[in-house]
């Protein structure tokens, strides 16, 4: 009899160790996902980005969502685009953090490309940056495809930084002297 208790008691711990678990798993995409559904957008249309990377001339204009879901082809378009420039490698880019260009984009009213300053970094890119800078985190989320440092071209950065925090969809950090803003969908934060 004891020892049914306390397989029993087991189970039923496993079980909501499993359920908090997946719990924490569906957090960004909800939060993500609220954020885009709270701001009033129709989720059934296209949506489209448009970029200048800084550092490389390179531009790129693309449809990445057609409304239903996100076009695998266009991420790796994306993913090779703000790849490491430094190295050449390249890292899946979360597709929640497309949706909150996007929506940062929306939310500003200004549909202009979004100038790059960094995307994916590799770990030895971020290191040696990191080396020149105490700005740079150890762990950024950058290593992660999960951030990216931007300019809105016709928005002041310090409207883009207000609008990104109201968002509540992740980090936000204003580097005025550089004048840029960090934009990632890590635990919603700001610097």
């Amino acid at each position: 009899m004891q020892k049914q208790i306390e397989i029993s008691q087991i189970q039923h711990s496993k079980r909501h160790f499993i359920t908090g678990i997946a719990g924490l798993l569906t957090l960004p995409f909800t939060s993500h996902a609220q954020a885009l559904l709270s701001s009033g957008l129709e989720l059934k249309t296209p949506r489209e980005l448009s970029f200048y990377h800084t550092h490389t001339g390179k531009k790129l204009s693309v449809v990445y969502h057609d409304g239903e879901s996100h076009l695998t082809p266009v991420l790796q378009e994306i993913n090779q685009f703000l790849g490491d420039f430094r190295t050449g490698e390249i890292h899946p880019i979360d597709s929640n953090l497309l949706d909150a260009l996007y929506l940062l984009q929306q939310k500003t009213g200004v549909e202009n490309n979004y100038e790059i300053i960094s995307g994916y970094r590799s770990a030895k890119t971020n290191a040696k940056l990191r080396n020149k800078s105490n700005g740079v985190a150890k762990r950024s989320l950058h290593m992660q495809g999960k951030a990216v440092d931007i300019r809105l071209v016709g928005v002041n950065t310090k409207q883009l930084r207000d609008t990104a925090i109201a968002m509540k969809i992740g980090g936000v950090g204003y580097y005025r002297r550089s004048d840029f803003i960090h934009l990632d969908t890590g635990r919603v934060r700001y610097w």
